[in-house]
């Protein structure tokens, strides 16, 4: 399957921050949303980076809670991986293995276009195994009842 039929599937808004708002204010988005992290674009759109629950966790102790004067700019990762909307779901899965991320913004023509988590991965690798689950069955099923009577 590829990402863009994945991204089908899901609601097209993106939930982004820029790299000015401060920590509490991303922390805010994110369980306000009930999600995992933010892609930060700069105020032309672009991607510069992307800031999870647990970049934020991992500030929080590092700083023993002073993190209240911290910007999103201050936490978040610049080095993002990045997938492409005629990507495979198995090259986007292989790649938050290989990088032990949980997230990968989707871009297309310099525009975040979505984001899949580990969390859609198993959605999809789930329904494509329940759905060859299935025929495997209604095969097996046909096999041991065709009427072998023919065949003899």
């Amino acid at each position: 399957m590829l990402v863009k039929n994945l991204l089908e599937s899901k609601p097209r808004q993106i939930v982004s921050t820029r790299p000015h708002a401060s920590v509490d204010e991303a922390m805010d988005l994110l369980i306000r949303n009930n999600i995992g992290c933010l892609p930060v674009l700069d105020d032309s759109g672009e991607l510069i980076g992307i800031i999870s629950d647990k970049d934020i966790f991992k500030r929080i102790h590092e700083t023993k809670g002073q993190y209240h004067d911290m910007t999103v700019k201050d936490v978040m990762t610049t080095n993002v991986i990045v997938g492409l909307p005629d990507d495979d779901i198995s090259y986007i899965a292989g790649m938050m293995k290989k990088n032990w991320i949980r997230h990968v913004p989707i871009v297309e023509q310099g525009e975040v276009v979505g984001l899949v988590s580990l969390r859609d991965i198993l959605k999809t690798v789930s329904k494509t195994t329940d759905i060859e689950n299935r025929y495997l069955k209604m095969y097996m099923d046909g096999l041991h009842s065709r009427d072998r009577s023919s065949d003899y």
